[in-house]
Parts: C-alpha cells; sequence; structure tokens
C-alpha cells in the first residue's frame, strides 16, 4: 500500500470517527436518551435538554478542533504539511 492509500485511509478513519461522535451526542445523548439524561441536571437544566440545545454544538466546535489538530498531525507524519 502506498503513503497515499495510507494517508487517504487514516483520513477516512478520523472523519468516520469525528462523525460518530458527533452522531452519539447529537442524535444519541440529545433524542434516543434524553429521557435517561434527564435526571441529571447542569446548572438547573435537564441534561437532555442542554445537549438537544448546547452540548451537541459545543462538541462539533471541538471536534473541529481536534480534527484540525488531528490532520496536522497525519500531514506531517506523511510529509504533505503546508508548514
Amino acid at each position: 500500500m502506498s503513503d497515499a492509500q495510507k494517508y487517504w485511509k487514516a483520513n477516512i478513519r478520523l472523519v468516520i470517527g469525528c462523525l460518530v461522535v458527533w452522531f452519539v451526542v447529537s442524535f444519541g445523548c440529545g433524542i434516543l436518551f434524553a429521557q435517561q439524561l434527564n435526571g441529571i441536571r447542569i446548572g438547573g437544566y435537564q441534561l437532555g435538554f442542554w445537549f438537544a440545545q448546547q452540548g451537541s454544538i459545543y462538541t462539533f466546535v471541538a471536534l473541529i478542533f481536534f480534527y484540525a489538530w488531528r490532520m496536522n498531525q497525519l500531514d506531517r507524519k506523511f510529509n504533505v504539511s503546508e508548514d
């Protein structure tokens, strides 16, 4: 397997991992598990409601920074860095 194929495979694996986390947090915590999470309160709000309104957005922003950081590592590893 060539380096380009390894790089692409690592990139796709990272994207899929980020999408799975985003799905679990936004759909899972905000919709599927909302009733169970509503027993926990954060700042007076039920946790299921919080995830549906704010938590999934915070997670998405965190995933953007994580993806950029991890892609910079992959770029340096496979010598395709823009630096």
